[in-house]
């Protein structure tokens, strides 16, 4: 504003007043302001705007901006009811409302809801950003809603998307894998494997397999376990664990499944004595196992401050260049596991 001031020859009061259109400024010096402005670049920030309009009217700073969070799965439920989702959801409210702003929900599955509609609906409601939850079986959203994806700020929790790619916060995968197989080892175990569904596998780009591959690196060829990537037949999974588990020997599972725990049961294996289990995305409603918090709360909060620093840039439509932030994971112990002595030489 200070530019625009200097090039027109007037006072930074009058280069306000003019953008505001405030009448007690000449036509015509506001249409030369207004000139400058676009040859400067100039944008008003909408969020800051809006604040100003309420103390200039007297009223005490009420910021009540709004983000639309968009439930990308499946289930119009999921926010509630799914094993994982809630936990982002607790992220992206908690940080939303710790800087002003509150959240409405869309469902993208909504028969009547396309990018159109939807872009009518968010701007008749003041909604000035985008975060997109629960994308899960691929990487892609629906075409239709391209026209909100080019319009306004949007990230991604969770998961990378493609055409298009927008920016995404998610759990570091690689270093996840990479560090729940470290501290298998620390703790003794001489042949981690993992066991990971190949459409996961597939979603987060093979990323978590990648991570277990470099890990062995650390391992003789004859410790080095292959990963069991169950077939689509839920009802053949079971029985081909068991033939790759019998082939293969892992004393120690990394895996995103709690049923593989029932399959070894129900073998009368004694978990952490036979076999011992680590869970890469532990939980809270199954405290007892061993493993990896991958802390979505704060995926959730990160996708949060993503979209208001958009906002804040006057960023909006796909980005040329996604941005990424990646959350690490910590390890939680649980008695799935326990420490092992090496053995005897």
């Amino acid at each position: 504003m200070a530019e625009i001031a200097r090039r027109a020859g007037v006072s930074k009061n009058t280069v306000s007043l003019a953008l505001r259109h405030d009448r007690q400024i000449p036509q015509e010096t506001r249409d030369r302001i207004a000139r400058i402005a676009r040859e400067l670049g100039y944008n008003k920030n909408a969020t800051v705007a809006r604040l100003m309009a309420e103390l200039r009217r007297g009223k005490a700073p009420r910021f009540r901006s709004c983000l639309a969070v968009v439930n990308a799965h499946a289930d119009r439920n999921a926010f509630r009811t799914h094993p994982t989702i809630p936990t982002y959801i607790e992220g992206c409210r908690r940080r939303a409302a710790a800087l002003g702003y509150r959240l409405d929900e869309f469902w993208l599955h909504e028969p009547s809801l396309d990018g159109i509609r939807l872009n009518k609906v968010l701007r008749a409601r003041g909604i000035m950003g985008v975060i997109v939850v629960g994308l899960m079986g691929n990487n892609r959203l629906p075409d239709r809603f391209l026209p909100t994806w080019q319009s306004f700020p949007t990230v991604v929790t969770g998961v990378r998307t493609h055409e298009p790619a927008l920016s995404f916060a998610c759990t570091d995968h690689h270093m996840l894998a990479l560090a729940a197989f470290r501290k298998a080892l620390a703790l003794g175990y001489q042949r981690p494997a993992l066991v990971i569904d190949p459409v996961i596998d597939e979603l987060v780009e093979h990323r978590i397999t990648a991570g277990v591959q470099v890990a062995q690196r650390a391992l003789p060829r004859a410790r080095r376990v292959r990963t069991f990537l169950p077939p689509d037949d839920s009802p053949g999974s079971e029985a081909g664990f068991h033939e790759w588990r019998e082939r293969e020997h892992p004393d120690v599972i990394l895996t995103l499944y709690n049923n593989v725990r029932r399959w070894l049961e129900k073998r009368r294996f004694r978990v952490p004595r036979d076999i011992g289990l680590i869970q890469l995305e532990w939980r809270s409603s199954s405290p007892d196992w061993a493993g990896m918090n991958q802390h979505n709360d704060v995926v959730g909060e990160a996708a949060v401050e993503m979209v208001i620093g958009m906002i804040h840039n006057n960023e909006s439509g796909i980005p040329a260049f996604p941005r990424a932030t990646l959350i690490d994971s910590s390890w939680v112990d649980g008695s799935t596991v326990k420490t092992r002595l090496p053995p005897a030489r």
